[in-house]
């Protein structure tokens, strides 16, 4: 699988009880990278941030590739009218197949999904397996408690002090490509301090 120079994988929710500004940001965040000629890919589903991701991507004329578990799909929650809509065996395949595809990853506000997905990239970057920007949109504050428990992790000297430049925190969607083109270069060697001593 070739990864489009720039491909941009986004985690985000599909509540859709959630405050409607989280799916504004999605929306403006989709629209935005597309505008840019990014491929965006995301989880594939039609509700709540993913499916206003989605839809603002797509009214820019953007390509929005989804990764979407089968189940999910015999439940109907899928996207219809998305560029690709990959369907794969379980979410293990799908979170795999959807850093695979990225050469950098936003995370958006979410649940448990979103923070799995987000710690899943933060922790292969660590391991110099995943080497791309990671950007967190902290919109209204959403992430200041998780970001304050990466703080003690590092603090605690369970991560390395170098650690904390493998993510960017940002306010709003419009910062988002930015951050990625100023993101700290990472390469394999970071492996040399993933385990701290």
């Amino acid at each position: 699988m070739t990864v489009p120079q720039r491909s941009v994988c986004v985690y985000c929710a599909s509540s859709q009880a959630c405050d409607g500004g989280y799916h504004d940001v999605a929306r403006r965040l989709g629209s935005l990278l597309a505008v840019a000629g990014c491929t965006v890919v995301y989880g594939g589903g039609r509700a709540g941030s993913m499916g206003a991701l989605a839809e603002g991507a797509l009214a820019a004329g953007g390509r929005i590739v989804g990764v979407i578990p089968k189940f999910m799909v015999d439940l109907e929650w899928g996207h219809d009218d998305l560029t690709e809509l990959h369907v794969v065996e379980d979410m293990r395949t799908r979170k795999h197949e959807m850093l695979t595809r990225a050469s950098a990853v936003v995370a958006l506000a979410g649940g448990p999904g979103t923070f799995e997905e987000l710690f899943e990239a933060i922790t292969l970057k660590r391991l110099g397996l995943y080497l791309g920007p990671i950007v967190i949109v902290n919109t209204q504050g959403y992430y200041d408690a998780l970001l304050a428990q990466l703080e003690a992790a590092i603090a605690g000297r369970f991560m390395d002090t170098r650690h904390a430049t493998m993510w960017t925190v940002v306010a709003g969607p419009e910062d988002v490509l930015p951050a990625i083109e100023s993101a700290v270069p990472w390469g394999a060697d970071s492996r040399d301090f993933a385990v701290v001593r």
